[in-house]
């Protein structure tokens, strides 16, 4: 419906598709959305069974493009609630009348999802969920069962449709084989009857159980203008059909032709299609349990109920509260992200993290969601609700990049969209030379040659798969990005997987990259008295607490245990990305905390005195022009740092350092990584990281630049560089602008993005290799060009298993590759 109001309000709609099964699905609801008024960045992904664009609903309402969709495709389109808002579905005996009171404080809204099941949105921070359930209505709530992730639960109901249609027809099918092969008696009437039950139990096959192939066909042909592999199984399959039904018409006009009809050929051909769909629907979905990162979320809790620790009750996971203390037993699943407050273990954190070897867990250390406990019992405090812990945030981080597509996939749609009209024209080839054959150079008659011409016709039309080629691709990134999610990386834009593998410059930032987040103040100065007074020494650590950067943050902690902050006498406190903080303090004054060269003190005796320490980072802090105070820090490399470079040195790949920090700092840390002065820069704005990042590219246009940072000033970088990799304990802006994320702060994952983008592509390649192949010689082979060797048009219904199997399996492969094994 145009309902044209305004001007545009757009609204993002994610939908699950059912009935999606190869990259010609993907262009019909691509095209049949592109259709509706008001739809823009349209993608859709068939391994995912998912759809998304973004509609004007001053033109179309996203109910009536949903409406549209059911009328213009047979797929079943399911729209995703986006919302922000959590919510927790209960079982009601009447959920009409219970939708129609008013929401108590809290909650934001019920609504009913059928009869008896109501969905009662809340704001957590407002109202816990096992307060919600138990407390704030009359009686206690029954939550409903928990529903797997919708893109699972979507492929199960396509696995079990596909199932049901294949075991309809093959119980319709093996009665006309025994009819049409059996030796049964031949007397009187009976061939006769026996035909007419052939007859009656292929029409139903046909125009039942493969009636969905015809309304696919019809619809893709009118609405969206495509030609898909559907129609090439409507046409064998009909020609068969028709052809064994002609030839029963003309045995009871007493007319028979030298050949008996052939229903078993029709019925058999849409039993193995089925098997064929349902087992690559089946395998497809398995790859896709296999990976998904939801799956490590564990569904109940054991919480403590009362302050001693003493009694313990286990609840559903969706009822945690922000205050829960939980009990991790050994051996368990760690059911959120939270802090341990008793007790002590190891933890594998290896399906989350990467980390192969136990991380020691005591009190205060922080543990993750969906790790493993050892033989320890651990108390843990909460820390992060089951909807918000790192397991939510990898899954919804990989659910939003694996919509996108790659550029190989696009050649692989292209090539597939020639597929099936190039199909259709071999096969009248393959029809016109069979008859010329048998009539003029075999010397059968019109008739027969007719006959088997028809049937290397149908095998042409369907042993050809086009399958195998859609799915090449998309289903070795699906694959990849689980893979490397459930390893602490998280490819946010599928390209990456294609692009990392030709990486030839690695340009790391030092401070929270090459070094650990922490820093510690190990020399300070003030400029008043010796020391901080009690009044600037709170404004110094409020200042301070004005950005997340790893120096400011140790300053803020040095001083944060000896003084109060100071807020209300600081006003306008803001970052200055690559050089500092700065804030307005009593009568306007300018205080700033930053760099020597930022704050116009580098030549001060003490600042050169700490500049000359190795490895020293150097910060000043004035009020006006007058220098304040000034601080010597230092850090620690990650330890994995120098294994990560000597890695990359080998790979031929090109290591660099540019940093905001002192360039004594700088080369303090390029020394203990055997990196060249040269190649190690400091003092560096945002705009001279990207600079530096230009001018790698411009002396080598080939070359491929991956950049990793954690900082605010880092952003443009990440941006400019080829692959922009983040660690998670960066600040959010630069997590924006990266590519790349490591959800924890370990820079082996730069290794793992780059060996497992080499293996995605080395098995692209192999799958467009082994589609190739397999359609060359299965359409030769269906043709008759082997003379001695054809494939049957029965048989050649199992060419989808034989062509997609292979293509499923070796991309799943990746999950057992050890790529280096981190450790």
């Amino acid at each position: 419906m145009d309902i044209e109001k305004g001007p545009p309000q757009y609204e993002k709609a994610v939908l699950t598709v059912q009935g999606m099964t190869c990259s010609g699905c993907e262009k019909n609801i691509e095209k049949a959305i592109a259709a509706i008024p008001g739809t823009r960045n349209i993608n859709s992904s068939v391994v995912l069974a998912r759809a998304e664009f973004e509609i004007d609903t001053n033109r179309t309402a996203v109910e009536d493009a949903i409406s549209t969709l059911h009328q213009t495709t047979t797929y079943t389109c399911t729209r995703v609630s986006e919302t922000k808002e959590q919510y927790l579905d209960v079982i009601i005996s009447d959920a009409k009348s219970f939708c129609d009171r008013s929401p108590p404080k809290g909650i934001t809204g019920i609504s009913m999802v059928s009869a008896q099941k109501v969905r009662i949105s809340y704001d957590p921070s407002e109202i816990g969920a096992r307060h919600l359930v138990e407390n704030v209505f009359s009686t206690q709530l029954d939550l409903a069962p928990l529903e797997p992730p919708i893109s699972l639960t979507a492929g199960k109901r396509q696995v079990r449709r596909e199932g049901y249609l294949f075991l309809a027809s093959a119980i319709l099918t093996v009665p006309v084989l025994v009819l049409g092969w059996a030796p049964l008696p031949e007397k009187g009437s009976r061939p006769v009857i026996y035909t007419s039950i052939s007859l009656a139990l292929a029409s139903i096959v046909q125009l039942g159980v493969a009636l969905e192939f015809y309304t696919k066909a019809f619809k893709s042909l009118v609405y969206s203008r495509l030609l898909e592999v559907d129609a090439l199984i409507v046409l064998s399959t009909t020609a068969a059909y028709v052809f064994s039904l002609i030839i029963f018409a003309l045995d009871l006009a007493g007319m028979p032709l030298n050949i008996g009809q052939f229903f078993e050929t029709s019925t058999l051909l849409v039993s193995i299609i089925m098997l064929g769909r349902f087992v690559s629907e089946l395998s497809r979905h398995k790859a896709m349990e296999s990976v998904s990162v939801r799956s490590l979320q564990s569904t109940t809790a054991l919480i403590y109920t009362n302050r001693e620790r003493t009694m313990t009750r286990e609840i559903d996971v969706r009822l945690l509260e922000h205050s829960d203390v939980f009990r991790v037993a050994p051996e368990s699943r760690i059911v959120t992200d939270g802090t341990v407050v008793y007790g002590g273990s190891e933890v594998d954190e290896s399906m989350v993290t990467g980390e192969p070897i136990p991380v020691a867990k005591s009190i205060d250390s922080q543990v993750v969601a969906g790790s493993v406990n050892g033989f320890g019992a651990l108390d843990v405090a909460l820390t992060k609700l089951p909807f918000e812990n790192t397991i939510s945030t990898i899954a919804t981080m990989v659910d939003e990049a694996e919509l996108s597509k790659p550029r190989s996939q696009a050649i692989a749609d292209q090539f597939a969209g020639y597929f099936v009209p190039v199909v259709l024209v071999i096969t009248v080839v393959v029809f016109v030379i069979q008859i010329l054959v048998r009539k003029f150079a075999l010397r059968v008659s019109a008739a027969d040659a007719a006959v088997d011409a028809i049937t290397y016709a149908i095998a042409t039309l369907i042993v050809s798969c086009p399958c195998a080629i859609g799915l090449a691709v998309p289903m070795v990134v699906v694959i990849a990005s689980g893979v490397t999610a459930k390893r602490g990386v998280v490819m946010k834009d599928p390209q990456m997987v294609e692009i990392a593998r030709k990486t030839t410059h690695v340009v790391f930032d030092k401070t929270g990259t090459l070094t650990e987040e922490s820093m510690t103040v190990t020399a300070e100065y003030y400029e008043y008295n010796g020391g901080p007074s009690v009044f600037y020494g709170p404004l110094i650590a409020t200042l301070a607490a004005g950005t997340k950067h790893p120096i400011s943050a140790a300053i803020n902690h040095h001083l944060c245990r000896r003084y109060d902050s100071a807020q209300n006498l600081l006003k306008n406190i803001k970052s200055v990305p690559g050089k500092g903080i700065q804030a307005e303090g009593e009568q306007d004054t300018m205080w700033r905390l930053g760099s020597p060269e930022w704050t116009c003190h580098e030549q001060h005796p003490e600042v050169k005195k700490l500049l000359a320490i190795p490895g020293t980072s150097v910060v000043c802090v004035t009020r006006g022009d007058h220098l304040v105070a000034v601080f010597g820090l230092s850090n620690t490399i990650r330890r994995e740092a120098r294994t990560v470079v000597d890695r990359l040195r080998s790979q031929g790949v090109a290591v660099s350092i540019v940093s905001g920090d002192n360039l004594n700092a700088v080369h303090y840390v390029a020394d203990q990584l055997n990196i060249g002065h040269s190649d190690a820069i400091g003092r560096c704005s945002p705009a001279d990281k990207d600079y530096y990042i230009r001018g790698i590219c411009a002396q080598n246009p080939n070359a491929v630049v991956m950049f990793c940072g954690d900082g605010t000033n880092d952003a443009p970088a990440l941006k400019r560089a080829h692959v922009g990799v983040h660690i998670a304990e960066g600040t959010d802006i630069a997590g924006a602008a990266a590519n790349v994320v490591l959800v924890r702060p370990d820079l082996r994952g730069v290794l793992l993005a780059i060996d497992v983008s080499k293996a995605a592509y080395r098995r692209i390649v192999f799958n467009f290799s082994w589609s190739a192949l397999y359609n060359l010689l299965a359409l030769t082979m269906a043709a008759g060009a082997w003379v001695k060797f054809r494939i049957p048009p029965a048989y050649a219904a199992l060419g989808e298993i034989v062509s997609v199997l292979p293509v499923i399996g070796i991309a799943l492969s990746l999950r057992w590759s050890k790529f280096g094994q981190r450790g």
